[in-house]
């Protein structure tokens, strides 16, 4: 047992100092205005994340352009000067609890359900994704077939992540983390079956990683050291749950240490599954991330059923990372980080503070109806 629990210890990632090594992990919330513009109730929501004592506060993913990039309907965006103001609100809250904020940079690319002006899906190749679309964020039916990306797409892409990481800073966010998880673009573009091109950009590994790198590099040149820059890697998608990278150990060397090379601060890998030191294990016997310390040389936050104290404590103790991501389990505590230094217990997360749509009320109402505080 420990007396005091690892997650407490401070930590410097890039220019960045963080007063304890829990993140508050992207969560959409689908409850922006239909312009893509955050609310007062949002700003409220992330500063009592703050509030609560976490090190660092990671936003929901936010569309980088006004033509392919938005996900869902209601969903924050950095492209226009009244989202930009919207954002200033939340960080000016989250500051004035002396905690840092990162935006989170996402184009959903052929996994878009919910862009309202009317155009089609765009993706690598034309293939069109698994499964259906997301009930919970306003979607039915099967995703539609999107259009392959020609030279001048991709360019306007990578401007767009520079454009929106610009207005970020404008915002006031500390740094942003670029989305290359989850079956997102740029994810499409690392995974085998959804990026069939035979150009720079498909078939080896060191090319399906390319698009992301360039978009790293890209940011970096533009702002410059002192702006916290990661990236949101996974395996697994919103719509494939068992998609692992085919080369393994290999694969994710490549990946990681391109990135690396590309100037990130960060590495965030997403959910590996809740008995995480098991399900993030390589064929070799290391887990993705202890393989993404050891080869990027970058600080590695981890992700996936980090609520569970004993397992943050042996994830960061065995040298599996540097950060814990916190989803869920911050949903029903948006102060466990407090609660952690007092040896106060969680209240569990409920499947129905996602329901009928994962929005920031419906989360809200249930803690109102279940919530017991320290105990």
């Amino acid at each position: 047992m420990y007396s005091t629990h690892p997650a407490l210890a401070s930590i410097r990632i890039g220019a960045v100092d963080l007063k304890n090594r829990l993140a508050v992990a992207p969560m959409t919330r689908v409850s922006a205005t239909p312009d893509g513009v955050p609310t007062a109730e949002m700003a409220d929501y992330y500063r009592e994340f703050a509030r609560g004592g976490f090190g660092v506060v990671i936003t929901e993913g936010t569309y980088t352009d006004t033509a392919h990039s938005q996900g869902y309907r209601n969903q924050p965006g950095l492209a226009t000067d009244a989202q930009v103001e919207g954002w200033r609100g939340v960080t000016d809250g989250v500051h004035a609890e002396g905690v840092p904020i990162v935006a989170q940079l996402m184009h959903a690319g052929a996994l878009s359900q919910g862009n309202s002006r009317g155009v089609g899906t765009i993706g690598p190749s034309a293939v069109a994704p698994r499964g259906e679309m997301l009930d919970e964020y306003g979607g039915s039916g099967a995703w539609p077939l999107p259009r392959a990306m020609q030279g001048d797409d991709i360019d306007s892409v990578v401007q767009g992540f520079v454009d929106a990481a610009a207005r970020a800073q404008s915002a006031g966010f500390d740094g942003v983390e670029v989305h290359a998880a989850n079956g997102y673009l740029l994810d499409q573009f690392l995974t085998v079956y959804t990026n069939t091109r035979d150009d720079e950009f498909g078939g080896s590994v060191a090319n399906r990683i390319r698009l992301t790198g360039r978009v790293i590099a890209a940011i970096r040149g533009k702002l410059g050291d002192r702006f916290l820059l990661g990236v949101r890697l996974s395996q697994t998608k919103v719509n494939d749950f068992t998609y692992r990278w085919p080369g393994g150990a290999a694969d994710a060397e490549t990946i990681f240490v391109a990135l690396a090379e590309a100037d990130a601060d960060y590495l965030h890998i997403a959910s590996e599954g809740r008995d995480f030191i098991d399900t993030a294990r390589l064929s070799d016997g290391r887990t993705v991330t202890a393989l993404a310390r050891e080869v990027s040389g970058l600080p590695v936050m981890a992700n996936g059923g980090m609520h569970d104290l004993n397992q943050a404590a042996a994830v960061l103790d065995g040298n599996h990372a540097d950060l814990l991501s916190i989803g869920r389990g911050a949903l029903a505590n948006p102060d466990l980080p407090s609660r952690l230094a007092v040896g106060g217990e969680q209240d569990p997360f409920d499947h129905a503070m996602l329901s009928p749509m994962a929005t920031i009320s419906n989360a809200r109402a249930w803690r109102a109806r279940t919530s017991t505080g320290y105990r």
